[in-house]
């Protein structure tokens, strides 16, 4: 295999990097870091996540490795998600970027709001 190289158009980590790039990925992935979720209770969690895009999120993180998803025989059918040991991996990473963003939400706001005076 060709060493990777995200810089390259057609190199297949870019779409790793979407996934990462992706913010209802990254809260997905750590919603289910510790503990298997239903598909409701991920849908009530992610506040302005529609159904549909939970939908392909998980689709995506399910066939990408990084959750699984298991069905139960009940009725209505229960679904539930959970993240995958590949998942573990990245969900590290990520859940070091929105720790960032929570800590430095005032700077960055700070920043726009600087930059906005002067541009106007």
């Amino acid at each position: 295999m060709k060493i990777p190289n995200p810089y390259d158009a057609n190199c297949p980590t870019r779409m790793i990097l979407d996934r990462i790039g992706d913010k209802w990925a990254v809260l997905v992935l750590g919603l289910v870091e510790h503990e298997p979720r239903r598909f409701n209770e991920l849908r009530r969690s992610i506040d302005g996540l529609s159904q549909k895009m939970l939908s392909q999120t998980l689709k995506s993180l399910e066939r990408d490795g990084l959750v699984q998803r298991r069905a139960f025989a009940t009725v209505p059918v229960t679904v539930e998600y959970s993240i995958t040991p590949l998942g573990l991996t990245l969900a590290a990473t990520v859940n070091a970027l929105r720790l960032w963003a929570e800590k430095h939400i005032g700077d960055v706001l700070a920043a726009q709001k600087r930059y906005d005076a002067k541009a106007a």
